[in-house]
Formats: structure tokens, sequence, C-alpha cells
């Protein structure tokens, strides 16, 4: 059954699988929560850090009108690439393929940056963090998320992961919930600069496919897909027996249920 899962129903590009998969159960959820934490105004300028392939850029550009300006920077030209074919013409939404700690964009030229899910994967977050504010004007504020400690679903898949697959998946999966300590994200935060600091934690219910599916998508919206393309037969299968058992468990008529808790943090310039 792994065969099927892994091999057939997915096409090969993982940040469409990603756009597909990953942002109707938890991106967008999420993003929903960001944009509302953020309370844009209409005609305000936006930057999404990190976009993958847009969602929050795209709740932010709803919310800022016509009158307001949105960007989406990530580093990935493929998710870049979903941008770009499943924005709607009618938003004006400017992408930058560029790294968070080295954008391509002016002093002073945003009124509001937001970043989900991704300052624990950034190779230098001070410097990233340094850029979300040398961008922004005075007084504008930034917003971000970050998901962690890991809920049952996601330990159970991290522990099959490294019995079977390998500790590079395993590893993965755990820099996903890596950063999420509140006093933590202030200090990193105010470090560079931000004033009026504040990190809160809130317990976001996920309501995912059903486990079976939910395993090979999320494999398949990820990074975790290269890793299980150089696994064999066995090791998958090794991993859909472990984790599908405790998954299923956690169902409630056919929903996989994601009780996962999130840190929003928010500072100004």
């Amino acid at each position: 059954m792994s065969k099927q899962h892994f091999d057939e129903a997915y096409g090969v590009n993982p940040s469409e699988n990603y756009e597909r998969f990953f942002v109707p159960a938890i991106g967008a959820p999420l993003a929903t929560d960001l944009v509302r934490e953020a309370e844009l105004r209409q005609g305000e300028r936006v930057l999404d850090v990190a976009c993958g392939t847009g969602i929050v850029a795209r709740l932010a550009a709803d919310r800022v009108g016509t009158t307001g300006t949105v960007a989406g920077l990530d580093i990935n030209p493929g998710m870049l690439a979903v941008d770009r074919s499943s924005s709607p013409s009618s938003e004006s939404i400017e992408w930058y393929e560029a790294s968070a700690d080295s954008m391509p964009l002016p002093d002073e030229s945003f009124d509001a940056v937001l970043c989900q899910l991704s300052l624990q994967f950034f190779a230098d977050q001070l410097a990233a963090l340094r850029e979300m504010l040398r961008v922004l004007v005075q007084g504008g504020r930034m917003t971000l998320s970050v998901p962690g400690p890991a809920a049952p679903v996601f330990e159970t898949l991290t522990d099959a992961m490294e019995r079977h697959i390998s500790p590079r998946a395993a590893g993965f999966v755990r820099q996903v919930f890596s950063l999420y300590d509140t006093t933590e994200i202030e200090g990193l935060i105010g470090g560079v600069g931000f004033r009026d600091v504040e990190a809160h934690s809130l317990t976001r219910t996920l309501r995912l496919p059903p486990a079976e599916e939910f395993l090979w998508q999320y494999v398949q919206s990820t990074p975790l897909s290269q890793e299980l393309s150089q696994a064999d037969e066995v090791a998958r299968e090794a991993l859909e027996g472990e984790v599908l058992p405790e998954w299923q468990r956690l169902e409630d008529d056919g929903v996989l249920m994601c009780q996962q808790r999130i840190v929003v943090a928010n500072a100004r310039r």
C-alpha cells in the first residue's frame, strides 16, 4: 500500500504538493490566524518573508485592498513558481527570490512584515530578523509564528523516521518544532532592535485528513519526499506500519485531530 501512495498518487513537484496538500490542512488555517493577529489595514504595504506558495501573501492582499501592496519573498524558486501560477491576476503581489537574511528591498519600505512557520529554518536567525527590521518603516509591525513543541502526531512521525528512514529525516521534523520558547523568541527579536516585543502561545486544533492520506501528503509536500525516495520499500512499509496505528487512535470520524501549540510574536520598529 505504501508503494501506491508513495509512487503513484502524487506528482513529482514538492512545491505543487505543498500548495495542494499542506496549505489546506495546515498552512491556510494558521495563515488566517497570523493575518488576523497582524491587524492589517487598507492601504498598507506588507511583506511576507519565507512566503512558500503564498497563502499569507494572498490573505494579506485581501486585507490591504487595492490601495495596499503585498510582496512575497522566498529562497525556493519552485515555491515562487507556484505563487505566480496560483495567484489570481487581480492580485498585485510582487514575488522575490532571495534569502531572508539578504533581502533585495529598500530600507523602510513596508508597514508590516509577516513570517509564518519559518524562523526556525533560517541559518542565521538574527540576520533575518535584522533584515525584517530594516525594511520596516518607523513604527512598522512584525508578526511571526513558529510551532512547538511537536504535537503527538508529529512526535510519532519523528520517532518512526528515526527508526526506519534516517536520522536526517527525523531531524527535519525536529527542526520544524525546534523554536518555541517564548522567552528565547522574545530575546532573539528584541536583541536586533525591535521594541514592544511580545510572544504568546495558543493551541490550534488542526483537522487533518485521515491518517493514511495525511502521512504521504505530508511526506510529499516537504523535504521528506527526497529522503523517502531513497529508502527501500521495506523501510517505507515499516514507517507506515508504526505511524498509522498511532495516528488512527487520534482520528474522529475519519479526521486526524491534532492539537498543536503555536507561538505568535509581535514587535515594532
